[in-house]
């Protein structure tokens, strides 16, 4: 597994990462400490060595269910998380803040869940616009000079926002979605990235699921999915008109001798050493699948040719439900 630079950070993560969010929560039933752990201890095994992480993901559960495979394993681990959705015991959703006040109650919430006593980077998972960039990002610097981060991040942000932020402190990476069905980080996100040294992490690499062809039908999906109860590019007969565009990927997969999943995942590879796609999973042979994605080459014309058989203007259904606070800048 071949290492990148996390931007100017002077960490260096493995060309894949991997996201944890579906060990703890949204893709069905959550996996035990256990079976998280096996998972964890796989990915980490077969060379990925960037595991991702947030405060919300199941209320806290998901960072509890890495803190004992971190107690294993830390000094071998580029360690992210987030703060900013806040959520109740039972899950209910409550809001964002990127108060000063509430991103050091965050921080100390998380290192205590996760065990361990530094994170590698630390991310605003989401903008609240209540807040100045300047004094949120202030408070970020502030745990980078305790020990207590590495490294700092933003989340489904701005290029204006960015730019703040930046002129605070450093920013090591900009996370997104990104995949072959998502595609509006290009026209600025991504470029100002680069020009001010910010590396992209890209979420849903996969298309939340969508591209690797293996959910079909409401059938495909397990108790507790919320990809068809409330997902605009998976609800509402969305699903249906969507597949047309993943089986012209699946025929060029066919093609190449590859999955359809790891095409997809090559095609974010294929996009730049900056771009950090963290695909997540449940299943080790799903692991193994992803991480094919690294023997794939694509040309310059097998990347267009991806790009003319799913046109970003072509798929059906928003990101998110239009009441989510997951839209950019909140």
């Amino acid at each position: 597994m071949r290492t990148v630079p996390l931007g100017r950070s002077g960490l260096n993560v493995s060309r894949l990462g991997f996201g944890c969010m579906g060990l703890a929560e949204f893709y069905g039933a959550p996996l035990s400490n256990r079976q998280a752990e096996a998972v964890l201890d796989a990915a980490l095994a077969r060379g990925i060595n960037f595991f991702d992480t947030a405060d919300m993901y199941g209320s806290g559960r998901n960072e509890e269910q890495l803190s004992g495979f971190l107690k294993r394993r830390r000094d071998e681990v580029v360690l992210a998380t987030k703060f900013a959705v806040r959520r109740g015991p039972n899950g209910e959703w409550l809001g964002l803040s990127n108060d000063p006040k509430y991103i050091r109650q965050a921080c100390e919430a998380s290192l205590k869940r996760l065990g361990v006593e530094v994170i590698d980077l630390y991310y605003m998972h989401r903008r609240d616009r209540s807040v100045p960039v300047e004094d949120s990002v202030g408070a970020m610097a502030e745990l980078v000079k305790q020990g207590k981060a590495r490294a700092i991040g933003l989340s489904e942000v701005s290029v204006e926002t960015l730019r703040k932020a930046n002129a605070v402190h450093p920013i090591a990476a900009v996370q997104s979605e990104y995949s072959i069905v998502t595609r509006e980080m290009e026209k600025a996100v991504i470029p100002a990235c680069r020009e001010l040294g910010v590396a992209f992490v890209a979420y849903s690499p996969l298309g939340r699921g969508l591209l690797t062809g293996a959910y079909r039908s409401e059938k495909d999906f397990s108790q507790g999915d919320y990809r068809m109860q409330a997902n605009p590019r998976f609800a509402g007969g969305a699903l249906e008109k969507n597949l047309k565009l993943v089986d012209r990927i699946a025929e060029i997969a066919k093609q190449k001798g590859a999955s359809p999943a790891q095409i997809a995942l090559a095609w974010v590879l294929a996009k730049g050493e900056d771009i950090i796609p963290i695909p997540g999973t449940k299943k080790v042979e799903r692991l193994e699948e992803n991480l094919g994605a690294l023997a794939v080459t694509l040309s310059d014309e097998d990347v267009a040719a991806i790009e003319r058989a799913a046109p970003p203007d072509a798929v059906v259904g928003a990101r998110y439900p239009e009441t989510s606070a997951s839209s950019l800048d909140g």
